[in-house]
């Protein structure tokens, strides 16, 4: 193998391990026509019942209610952070509010679990 080949191989090698700590993590979530979405369109809620960055839905209410999954390497920035769930498993909020789809929003843009129970459930705005 030739110096040449050598110093490229052990270049590429290098790039390849530097890559990932120079991606830019992305918000869990993005703004659309005024409310917070999930990367697939679908409309975040918050809970009325939350409170201190703890989530109050568990059990049954989280299948109604799925949690906005984050991952245990996720880490907080700006208004975002992380919080443990119950069940141990990482759930993002903003601005402290622990965030949630509705399992009857079927499509992009679907806000049918605005003002649900009473109004404890609202869309989350940034």
């Amino acid at each position: 193998m030739s110096q040449r080949t050598f110093s490229w191989k052990a270049l590429l090698v290098t790039v390849a391990l530097t890559l990932p700590a120079l991606a830019v993590a992305a918000d869990p979530a993005m703004t659309k026509d005024g409310m917070l979405v999930d990367h697939k369109g679908m409309a975040l809620y918050t809970f009325a019942k939350d409170a201190d960055g703890k989530s109050m839905c568990n059990d049954k209410c989280a299948t109604n209610w799925p949690p906005l999954k984050a991952e245990s390497t996720d880490k907080p920035m700006g208004k975002w952070t992380v919080i443990t769930r119950d069940d141990n498993t990482s759930q993002w909020a903003y601005d402290g509010k622990p965030l949630y789809t509705f399992i009857a929003d079927k499509k992009a843009g679907e806000v049918t679990g605005d003002g649900k129970m009473d109004g404890a459930w609202k869309v989350a705005k940034p």
